[in-house]
């Protein structure tokens, strides 16, 4: 299936089921070299404050996010798109569903931990505003790797910088 350009495609964010676990587990192993295991999907949903998305597009699950509510901060644990969903702002959207559950007093920021060769995932969250703050050593249980701490930040001055773009955006076009 061959999505052409920058197209977006619409898709619906909900809460994970018992009945997604299937698609997940591929969408899963599909998108990682050292994917999670269903043991550890369930050990990390049954926790109280770990919280399970799925995206879906005509009834078909296309991709998933797992995330941890903290008292300020969300905390990414694993998010993957379908293969042939990739790049059609699928991952766009369900950060953004994250994104806007932030308030500048309470949950204020969302972090994550991404692998250091996982370079489209770094880009990925680059593009979506996210910043690297920090690397820890040799994260990973499976591999050497380091794996950078990235966060995204709500700011009240958020709506400020975008009026002041677009006035610079103005003024340049």
């Amino acid at each position: 299936m061959h999505h052409e350009g920058n197209c977006k495609v619409k898709v619906h964010i909900r809460w994970m089921i018992r009945r997604d676990m299937t698609d997940v587990l591929q969408i899963e192993s599909q998108a990682f070299e050292f994917p999670w295991t269903e043991e550890d999907f369930i050990r990390c949903l049954r926790q109280r404050n770990c919280i399970g998305m799925v995206a879906e597009h005509e009834d078909q699950v296309v991709g998933f996010m797992i995330y941890e509510l903290h008292k300020n901060q969300l905390h990414i644990l694993n998010f993957a798109v379908c293969s042939e969903f990739r790049r059609l702002s699928v991952g766009a959207q369900m950060v953004g569903k994250l994104i806007g559950k932030l308030s500048p007093n309470r949950r204020n920021r969302i972090m994550l931990e991404v692998r250091e060769t996982n370079l489209s995932a770094q880009v990925f969250f680059r593009n979506l505003g996210f910043r690297a703050v920090s690397v820890l050593r040799d994260y990973y249980d499976d591999t050497t790797e380091d794996a950078y701490v990235m966060s995204f930040r709500c700011r009240d001055e958020q709506a400020e910088e975008t009026s002041a773009q677009n006035r610079i955006t103005r003024l340049a076009g």
